[in-house]
C-alpha cells in the first residue's frame, strides 16, 4: 500500500473464537476502530475460514483486507503482532484475486448462485460413488467420471482442498484453473486438467436420485444438484494484503518445497 502521511483508518473484525475476540479488543484500544465503509483497511482476526467469510462479506467495499492469524489455519493470514500495525499496513504487498461463480441447479429445478474464492467442489452425498459428465465451453470432454467428487480451484485456492486431492499448485498470476478429481474410480488414474481461466465448466450428475451429489462453494453447500456450472468472475476483485516477502506468490512456492 502507498505510504500514508496520517494514520490509516482501520476496521477490526474477528471470528467468534475467544483468542480472536480478545485480540480485537486489544487492537481497538491501541489503534481505534472505524466503520468498515469508512475504513482504509479492514483487519480480519481469525483463520482462513473467517478470512474467506470477510472477503465475501466486504467485496463491495473499497478497503482491502489484511488478515492476522488467530485461528487454526492461516495460509491467507499474516502473523499476529500487536505492535507496529500502522507501519505493517503501510508496507504491505497487495494481491488481487478473482472468485469463481457457481450456478447449481437442484432436483426441484431451483437455481442456486454463489461465489468461491478457493474452489467449487462436487461431493457424493450417499454411499455410492458419484457419476459426473464434464463439459468445457459447451464441448463434452468426459462422458463419465465415477468418483467421490470433483472440484475447480483458483490459484489462490490451489493449496487448499485441491492440493489435498492431489491437484496442482498454481502460481497466483497464472490465468488457469485446476479441475481435480476426488478419489476417481473410473478413469482410475485420471487426476484432472488445467483449464484456461475463462473456461466455462459444467458438471452434469448422472442418476442424481440414486447417487446424490452436493455442491459446495467455499463451504456454502447446495444439496441434491443435477448440474453445476462454474466460471471465473473477473468483474469481482478481492484485494488481500500481506507483509513484505510473505505474499501469495512466496507462500505458493514455499508450499511446494516443504
Amino acid at each position: 500500500m502507498a505510504e500514508h502521511s496520517t494514520p490509516m483508518k482501520i476496521a477490526f473484525v474477528a471470528s467468534d473464537a475467544a483468542t480472536a475476540q480478545t485480540a480485537r479488543a486489544v487492537l481497538i484500544t491501541r489503534y481505534g476502530d472505524t466503520p468498515e465503509a469508512e475504513a482504509d483497511v479492514i483487519v480480519a482476526l481469525g483463520g482462513d475460514g473467517f478470512m474467506l467469510h470477510t472477503l465475501h462479506r466486504t467485496q463491495d467495499l473499497p478497503a482491502p483486507v489484511y488478515g492476522m492469524n488467530r485461528g487454526t489455519v492461516g495460509f491467507l493470514m499474516n502473523a499476529y503482532r500487536e505492535s507496529d500495525l500502522q507501519q505493517r499496513l503501510a508496507n504491505a504487498e497487495e494481491a488481487e484475486i478473482n472468485p469463481l461463480s457457481m450456478k447449481a441447479t437442484t432436483l426441484d429445478g431451483t437455481m442456486h448462485e454463489a461465489l468461491a474464492i478457493n474452489e467449487v467442489s462436487l461431493l457424493r452425498a450417499g454411499p455410492q460413488a458419484a457419476r459426473l459428465r464434464i463439459t468445457i465451453d459447451g464441448r463434452l470432454r468426459m462422458e463419465e467420471l465415477v468418483c467421490d467428487g470433483a472440484l475447480v480451484a483458483t490459484p489462490a485456492g490451489s493449496t487448499a482442498y485441491n492440493y489435498s486431492a492431489h491437484g496442482p499448485i498454481l502460481p497466483i498470476g497464472a490465468d488457469v484453473l485446476a479441475l481435480t478429481a476426488i478419489a476417481p474410480f473410473r478413469p482410475r488414474r485420471w487426476r484432472g486438467a488445467l483449464l484456461p481461466k475463462d473456461a466455462v465448466v459444467r458438471f452434469d450428475v448422472t442418476d442424481p436420485e440414486k447417487r446424490p451429489v452436493m455442491a459446495d462453494a467455499d463451504s456454502r453447500s447446495v444439496p441434491d444438484v443435477v448440474s453445476v456450472e462454474i466460471q471465473s468472475a473477473p468483474q469481482i476483485t478481492h484485494r488481500i494484503l500481506f507483509d513484505p516477502g510473505h505474499g501469495l506468490d512466496e507462500r505458493l512456492l514455499r508450499e511446494q518445497f516443504v
